[in-house]
């Protein structure tokens, strides 16, 4: 029994050193939040045995949990790198047929050929209308359009683009070559209730999930969703010494339970050489 108990601490130990590692090699992955293992133990006695009388069976993996900690802001020469001081998210939308929603903190976006503000991935931007005071009009997904740079002005096609603003409240202002202004919307911003239940699937992308509930859509500066900063990158929230100093915790509790299993079999090799 000592065997399959220090198996499964040896089983767990692996584990947590999958995790630190995964947390150490994305220190450089832009918008990346950092995991932990967690652990449980394993008890298992019939309602007639006393529990007095026995050990614990080992341990099991209970669930790898994202740290949405905030990461520290680094300043770029790009107007469309974004990054966000708060606890939000931006809303990107995948390509058709399919349209997939997806979550993501990694800011780093760029103009592809159709002019629409992509990420990592290739999903668009997404910003919701505004009214001409500069006030969202409708905050749901349904409402919310690509983002989607214009190269001349929608009132007058001789006139052409020639800078563009994003503000701390995610509000995104064209500028022409005559000198007038054009609001294009505010940047779509979600929240979650349970946001370690969100599903990763890469890039610093996320999807929600049955766990994690439905997004709560709105503009940046509106509650916990925090402020836009153009011009930023948000680094990884890993700290290399507090991993470091796991990942020695984790060695050690491996040696350990590769110890116990070599002690058990020496005991079991004893005993079966006993003539």
């Amino acid at each position: 029994m000592s065997f399959y108990t220090s198996l499964s601490g040896l089983k767990g130990a692996q584990t947590d050193l999958s995790v630190i590692s995964n947390n150490l090699a994305n220190v450089g992955s832009t918008g990346f939040k950092k995991s932990r293992a967690q652990f449980s133990d394993l008890f298992a006695r019939s309602p007639t045995q006393s529990t007095k009388m026995h050990a614990g069976q080992g341990t099991r993996l209970n669930a790898v949990v994202q740290q949405f900690t905030q990461g520290t802001l680094e300043a770029t020469d790009k107007t469309l790198d974004l990054a966000i001081a708060g606890e939000g998210f931006f809303v990107t939308r995948g390509d058709p047929p399919r349209e997939a929603i997806t979550y993501t903190r990694n800011g780093a976006f760029q103009v592809n050929a159709n002019r629409q503000v992509v990420d990592t991935i290739g999903s668009t931007l997404q910003l919701l209308p505004v009214d001409a005071s500069g006030n969202v009009t409708s905050a749901t997904l349904a409402s919310a359009t690509d983002f989607v740079l214009p190269s001349v002005s929608t009132t007058d096609a001789s006139v052409s683009l020639v800078n563009v603003s994003i503000g701390i409240d995610g509000l995104v202002t064209a500028t022409y070559s005559d000198g007038s202004d054009e609001m294009l919307g505010k940047i779509a911003m979600a929240s979650f209730t349970a946001q370690e239940a969100l599903r990763p699937i890469g890039d610093a992308h996320w999807q929600s999930t049955g766990e994690s509930g439905q997004p709560a859509i709105e503009s940046a500066t509106n509650g916990t969703l925090g402020s836009v900063r153009s011009g930023a990158l948000e680094r990884a929230n890993v700290d290399v010494t507090e991993e470091l100093v796991a990942l020695i915790s984790a060695q050690r509790n491996f040696q350990a339970n590769a110890k116990a299993i070599e002690t058990a079999s020496n005991m079991t090799q004893a005993i079966v050489s006993i003539r």
